[in-house]
């Protein structure tokens, strides 16, 4: 028998355990902090309308549905899976036709790389509610003609435009080959570092289809062993170029429906050049292309006549270091058009005539456009997001297109986001903060007044009071060698200034990044608020070369990655350091990617800073990495070989002291497996102890079952045996 005294202590034990509720890491991956969202929110083009994917996890189903701008009233269900059979696994996007009685679902989708996947797509008519499946096969990125006649897509490799009325296929190009030539689609590293799948665009009119080629036949090839659990492993093969090494082979063609005729474009005297993007103007006869110089410094907007194939420039910017390519090119009725650019030293609006030529800079300032939200051309009002107001959050600007009567909408600090409806009257703003969860709301456009709230998160909020999560502390901190950069700490609930405690310092660090934003907390926040509630501080500090607080900053870096990155988390770290309650020889830093550079260089040139270092898919020479990004910011090998090798970890290993944990998964398509096995032969060619762990046919992510799981398990216990 229990005493009564055992048993009130008992009580009391169990009250402040429940009062004090620790953070898991299932708890981090199993959904239970997941924030409520609107998933795939789409505004229309034609009505005051914008629609939502929904999902009723009671019948499995789920459903497209139609709302109302003004009232945020639910119009209808376009369409419902449970309706029909051949939906039963879902849908995973979906994407209107122009005049938004069509709709084209994705369904049962196969990854390919980070953007590209395949998958088996229906045609859906919301006014007779038939759904048709126009392919027995799986293929890329099909995409309806303007006129909504006509689809056109991609499949191994070629192009094809297939026609509703008749149910037939078209073959555009024939001469697609795995690893050689490419219609369409982009290559491998267009699709990681210009971020784009579908090289294919259709004219207004419908009447033609551009399109770029990747002769990749000279592109060297990159093979990862997939283990997968067969007798045999298999090999995966596929073209990637390393800095310095040949690139595709790239070229713009134009095909004409009618004739089923293709034009080869001459772009002009480009030798080794990238088309970074394309788009028609609103002329149905013009095509606009970004092309681009393999040093990415110079950048030539191109209009190409769709009749006669002539190219000509009509917008240059050069850049000492690089131009970054623009997403925000819109084209006005006249066809003069919006660009963005950082010409001036921030980026900012800018308003060209059809020919090219500056009519005005919208935006001036000191800080950043982040996002061009479009023009409302009856009021020539420009709608856009911006840092004026700080370069941790999002703003929501409204500004007339002479650049007067600029007027911030959104009202809360933090970072807003907007969805605007056609007419610009409303918008959708999405806001959250780092002690705010993410809230959707319908404002109306003119001074920003919020209507109603149409999803909030005070669930999660209430939920999280459990927790008692301690806090993300923003600040600037200085360092001794005068450089401002922002930072976030994060403290135990209970912390004492009177004691020492150890450090764990989290970055990435990669060119116009940033980690330090005052928007709500992912999976990686709530992993370091559990460490704070086991006694550790964990600080995020974005060195110079992270963004957002002008070219000059971010450019910095440049001819010599990992230098001042590196210099500014060893100096931010003895900042820190020297903090009254912190424990100077207990500090460590862990990244991922860029930041498992940084983290592993970090290890070997401040090893008299950090006791411990873990990196998860480090980059560990230059030389190793993709030509598109690394030359963007290094040029080639062969003309800055020490910008390569003097900040590269690989070459640094004999300066180990520290605990080193070095993990990557083994299919990693884009920082291959290899800049790990080399880290580690050099680390023990250098008689240097470590701890490694790879995640078998795991890509870049690194994620999957209970991948994720294992892997912050082991990081947690390394860092409380190690730190």
């Amino acid at each position: 028998m229990y005493s009564k005294r055992i048993i009130a202590l008992f009580l009391f034990v169990c009250f402040t355990v429940v009062g004090q509720q620790k953070i898991t890491i299932n708890e981090i991956y199993n959904g239970t902090f997941r924030t409520k969202g609107m998933d795939e929110l789409q505004s229309l083009k034609n009505t005051n309308q914008y629609t939502v994917l929904n999902v009723d996890r009671q019948s499995r189903s789920m459903s497209i549905d139609l709302y109302d701008f003004e009232t945020l009233k639910k119009v209808s269900t376009l369409i419902d899976t449970k309706s029909f059979a051949a939906l039963a696994n879902g849908i995973d996007s979906y994407t209107f036709d122009a005049s938004e009685k069509m709709i084209l679902l994705a369904c049962n989708s196969n990854q390919i790389f980070r953007h590209s996947f395949t998958a088996d797509y229906y045609v859906y008519n919301i006014a007779t509610k038939e759904l048709k499946k126009p392919f027995d096969f799986k293929v890329q990125e099909p995409t309806f003609s303007p006129d909504g006649k006509k689809i056109a897509y991609a499949k191994d490799n070629n192009l094809f435009v297939y026609d509703l009325a008749s149910n037939t296929s078209t073959a555009i190009t024939s001469d697609g080959i795995k690893n050689s030539v490419i219609n369409g689609i982009t290559d491998w590293v267009y699709e990681e570092e210009f971020a784009f799948v579908r090289a294919f665009e259709w004219s207004a009119d419908s009447k033609k289809l551009a399109y770029i080629r990747f002769d990749e036949s000279k592109v060297p090839e990159f093979s990862m062993s997939m283990f997968g659990k067969d007798l045999y492993p298999t090999i995966d093969t596929f073209k990637y170029p390393k800095a310095g090494e040949k690139n595709s082979e790239v070229s713009l063609h134009i095909y004409d429906v009618n004739s089923n005729a293709v034009k080869n474009i001459n772009l002009g005297n480009y030798t080794d050049f990238y088309i970074a993007r394309m788009k028609w103007t609103n002329d149905a006869n013009t095509l606009s292309a970004q092309v681009l110089n393999r040093h990415q410094n110079n950048l030539d907007l191109v209009f190409v006549n769709g009749d006669t194939g002539i190219a000509k420039v009509v917008l240059n910017e050069k850049d000492k270091a690089y131009v970054d390519v623009t997403d925000n090119l819109t084209f006005l009725k006249d066809n003069s058009f919006i660009w963005t650019s950082e010409k001036d030293g921030f980026n900012h609006i800018y308003l060209y005539d059809k020919n090219g030529k500056l009519k005005n800079q919208v935006t001036k300032g000191k800080w950043d456009v982040t996002e061009y939200y479009g023009l409302d051309e009856k009021t020539n009002t420009v709608f856009y997001q911006s840092v004026e107001n700080g370069s941790i959050n999002r703003d929501v600007y409204r500004i007339s297109l002479d650049g007067k009567n600029k007027l911030r909408l959104s009202k809360e600090i933090g970072t807003t986001k907007a969805t605007f409806s056609p007419n610009f009257q409303f918008y959708i703003s999405t806001f959250s903060s780092a002690s705010q969860p993410t809230k959707y709301s319908l404002n109306e456009s003119k001074l920003g007044k919020e209507i109603k709230v149409i999803q909030n998160n005070d669930a999660l909020s209430e939920k999280l009071k459990a927790y008692d999560l301690p806090a993300k502390e923003f600040f600037v901190l200085k360092t001794d060698k005068g450089n401002e950069l922002n930072a976030w700490i994060i403290k135990p609930k209970d912390f004492d200034a009177s004691k020492k405690y150890p450090v764990f310092m989290f970055q990435y660090s990669g060119p116009g990044s940033q980690q330090v934003a005052n928007s709500w907390i992912n999976s990686n926040d709530y992993w370091f608020m559990m460490l704070a509630q086991q006694g550790y501080i964990v600080a995020c500090v974005d060195g110079r070369g992270t963004g957002f607080k002008g070219a000059e900053f971010k450019k910095v870096t440049q001819l010599e990655l990992g230098k001042y990155e590196v210099e500014d988390q060893i100096d931010a770290a003895k900042v820190i350091g020297n903090y009254s309650f912190v424990d100077k020889s207990r500090i460590g830093i862990f990244g991922w990617s860029y930041g498992g550079f940084m983290a592993s260089n970090c290890i070997l040139k401040g090893n008299d800073v950090f006791k411990m270092a873990i990196a998860v898919a480090p980059v560990t020479n230059w030389r190793f990495y993709d030509s598109v990004y690394t030359e963007r910011y290094m040029t080639t090998p062969q003309e800055n070989a020490s910008g390569y090798d003097q900040n590269s970890p690989i070459n640094h290993v004999d300066k180990l002291k520290g605990k080193f944990l070095l993990i990557h998964g083994s299919g990693d398509d884009n920082v291959h497996v290899q800049n790990s096995m080399q880290m580690m032969e050099a680390l023990i060619q250098a008689n240097k102890q470590f701890d490694s762990q790879i995640y078998p046919d795991n890509n870049h992510g690194i994620y999957g079952g209970n991948t994720r799981i294992q892997l912050y398990t082991k990081m947690t216990n390394y860092i409380k045996e190690n730190l």
